[in-house]
């Protein structure tokens, strides 16, 4: 069973937006000011949706098949997934707030590009060309918006009122949290 990709592969999605490396810097909405693109259909899930989707299900596979610049993304945001429920695993007390703080530090934390020593998946993605500091600033400001505006939204759906394993929101959903030691690719951006 193959597994599963992004929407966004499609050659027209991927001629309208920027490529830096082997990443397309891709639209998603965002409470959060930042250089990535707002969407043209707010219907569609954007990339941020789809890698929070996506990801229990793809944490269960070994090995990815890419079939574009848009899954390299989709890769991103699942291993930062999986890093920010190994934390609030660790952590095992945090209450949505707390999460929402010390996560949100985790993301604005110095991280490393693709290309640069310390990327734990230097064989899979291409960074910014060498010298290239204007490339490198719009991949880190994009990378760094991207994260930002995914633990928003994990955080959300980990603390999750409604559901009824999390206790009135006050403590971390047992459904995501099973997730938190599975590797996708045996990989972790290790931030």
């Amino acid at each position: 069973m193959p597994a599963y990709h992004s929407s966004y592969n499609d050659p027209s999605d991927l001629s309208q937006s920027r490529q830096i490396g082997n990443l397309s810097l891709l639209p998603f909405s965002s409470s959060i000011r930042g250089p990535a693109p707002p969407p043209a259909d707010l219907e569609r899930p954007d990339i941020i949706s789809e890698a929070l989707t996506l990801f229990r299900a793809n944490s269960l596979f070994r090995n990815f098949e890419i079939a574009g610049n848009a899954d390299r993304v989709l890769i991103y945001l699942i291993l930062f997934t999986g890093d920010c429920l190994a934390k609030i695993g660790q952590a095992r007390v945090w209450s949505a707030q707390e999460a929402q703080k010390h996560l949100t530090t985790h993301a604005i934390d110095h991280f490393s590009l693709p290309g640069e020593p310390g990327f734990p998946m230097n064989n899979v993605f291409v960074g910014p060309p060498s010298g290239d500091r204007v490339s490198a600033d719009a991949l880190r400001g994009y990378l760094l918006h991207a994260r930002q505006e995914l633990v928003l939204r994990l955080v959300q759906q980990v603390y999750n009122p409604r559901d009824e394993s999390t206790e009135g929101g006050a403590k971390a959903s047992k459904w995501w949290l099973s997730f938190q030691r599975r590797k996708f690719m045996g990989k972790s951006l290790g931030n």
